[in-house]
């Protein structure tokens, strides 16, 4: 799973879909995790990117970024494949 690679992301949180004209607002975590899918990270190795980074129980962080990802597959951000 990819961010579409037209989509820009600032460092303070700025995300622009230049398709729509949308922009959304970020906070950290969430910047982090669209950088690790613009790397091309897999889903498993940015939940355990995180797992590593925070002192969080599996099921919750796992479901926060699941969540998170349903998110943007919902404003059409990811590409499909």
């Amino acid at each position: 799973m990819k961010l579409k690679s037209n989509i820009a992301v600032s460092e303070n949180g700025f995300m622009f879909d230049p398709y729509t004209g949308d922009s959304y607002n970020l906070n950290e975590t969430a910047v982090e995790i669209l950088k690790l899918l613009k790397s091309g990270k897999t889903n498993e190795e940015i939940i355990e990117h995180f797992k590593e980074k925070y002192d969080v129980d599996d099921a919750t962080l796992e479901q926060n970024i699941y969540d998170f990802i349903a998110m943007l597959n919902h404003y059409d951000l990811i590409e499909k494949q």
